[in-house]
């Protein structure tokens, strides 16, 4: 026996389908067409006259339950009337057509789209259609859109913070490099590094860190980088670069990506203090330790930076919680309230005792008062703000925001303070306390002829003398 008996058919039909299917009956044939599609049709002369439904999902839909002697091009949407024209063509009694979707009406929100094979009984017979429900395909399109869409925006997120870090990394003063913790390797260096070390910052990456100081330098050096890596933070004074100048270093280690990251700083010789720190370093220092909170954000009012006070506000465990999130998560009843404060930034550069609420994660509110200033260069701006908890020292009496105002100077100086709807609220109770005692004067202080003069009921006027806080006068 030769190899090319043993070969596999080239063809995917059946060899010999005559001698071993033709003896199946008709109910062995119907079995066999209901279990191989989701939806079986029998048509003749484009007429469906049976119908088939193995899903179980579409039969609860009630799909296809008054198909029988309607055209089958009459079950579907408009614009499937040419793929049913096409499909009906091209069938012939040797093969199977090729599959077409169709979407079929449904009644609700979306069709229900099928993919139908259409192939011709005996020749002549009548025409089967094999259909199979797309519904699900359909759906894991849509998630795959959606998920594509989502990882678009993420790269877009990832893409805005990666460059507002390199413009924060450029912009900073200090000479900083950025050096691999394991093999001491320069991985990035700021505009200010590459001025003091004389090089351009892209020739600094990839370089060997050490080789940037004096012989009898390097030992210190690594010496510095080795308890940085222990300890977290480091410092070496009066090293000496490799072009004779002397600087004090200070480094701090951080993780990325599962590696340790050195951030080396780098400060004159000439800049005195026993922690190597500078002038910006003791005034940050003293931002983190106010007892108001302090917030920085930029021009589009997403968090930069918060100190403490801001995140035991804001019941936040670290600031990495807030950074990110725009300001109107935590500040402001709504967003007209920062609108306004920003449109103030921007007219005056400053706001002083801006009166609004502060709300923590857990949506709990608390009235407060804000300062801010606006800051930046040509079109970088940033926006910093001081909160001031204020309903801690509010008066007993009326709740925040229900305090009646005692004129109407003081009714106008509430503008920008409190919202319009408030405002309002307040002038007709100032109005309402002005008629009250200018009838209490009239009758003399009786206030059975003043109720009638108010057209109040007694009771009335006794329940608004005692929200006024004028009940005990006589």
């Amino acid at each position: 026996m030769d190899a090319s008996s043993h070969a596999s058919p080239s063809k995917s039909s059946f060899s010999d389908a005559n001698s071993h299917l033709s003896g199946l009956d008709a109910q062995t044939v119907a079995i066999l067409l209901e279990q191989a599609a989701d939806i079986a049709l029998i048509l003749d002369d484009g007429v469906v006259r049976d119908v088939a439904i193995a899903s179980e999902e579409l039969r609860k839909t009630g799909f296809a339950a008054n198909w029988i002697g309607r055209r089958w091009i009459d079950t579907v949407s408009i614009d499937s009337h040419t793929k049913i024209e096409a499909l009906l063509k091209s069938v012939d009694g040797k093969s199977a057509s090729r599959p077409r979707q169709v979407n079929h009406p449904s009644g609700g929100l979306r069709d229900i789209p099928v993919a139908y094979r259409l192939v011709r009984a005996m020749g002549r017979g009548p025409v089967i259609a094999l259909g199979r429900d797309l519904r699900d395909i359909a759906e894991l399109q849509q998630k795959l859109v959606k998920a594509q869409q989502e990882i678009e925006r993420d790269y877009a997120r990832l893409r805005k913070a990666e460059a507002r870090y390199k413009m924060v990394f450029e912009a900073v003063a200090e000479p900083i490099l950025i050096v691999t913790a394991d093999d001491l390797i320069i991985e990035s260096a700021n505009r200010a590094a590459g001025a003091l070390l004389g090089h351009d910052t892209h020739d600094l990456a990839n370089e060997d860190f050490p080789s940037l100081f004096s012989a009898r330098a390097v030992r210190a050096v690594e010496r510095m980088s080795a308890k940085a890596l222990a300890t977290g933070n480091a410092a070496a004074e009066k090293i000496e670069l490799a072009s004779g100048k002397k600087v004090s270093l200070s480094a701090s280690v951080f993780g990325q990506g599962g590696d340790a990251r050195l951030v080396v700083k780098f400060v004159g010789e000439a800049t005195a203090s026993k922690a190597g720190e500078t002038t910006r370093d003791q005034l940050l220092r003293t931002l983190e330790a106010l007892p108001d909170a302090f917030v920085v954000t930029d021009d589009e009012l997403r968090i930069l930076a918060a100190n403490q006070a801001f995140l035991e506000m804001a019941h936040l465990s670290e600031e990495e919680q807030a950074t990110g999130a725009r300001l109107s998560k935590y500040l402001g009843r709504s967003t007209t309230d920062l609108n306004v404060l920003v449109s103030t930034l921007k007219n005056n550069g400053n706001a002083r005792n801006f009166a609004t609420v502060l709300r923590d994660r857990f949506n709990t509110e608390e009235q407060v008062e804000v300062s801010a200033v606006s800051t930046g260069a040509g079109r970088l701006t940033y926006y910093a703000f001081s909160v001031r908890i204020v309903s801690r020292r509010l008066p007993s009496g009326p709740p925040p925001g229900e305090e009646l105002p005692r004129s109407v100077d003081h009714l106008t100086n509430l503008v920008g303070r409190m919202p319009l709807k408030d405002i309002v609220r307040d002038s007709t109770s100032l109005i309402e306390r002005l008629c009250i005692e200018a009838a209490l004067k009239l009758t003399d202080d009786n206030r059975a002829s003043a109720a009638e003069i108010l057209g109040l009921s007694r009771q009335g006027l006794y329940s608004k003398l005692k929200r006024f806080g004028i009940e005990d006068k006589n």
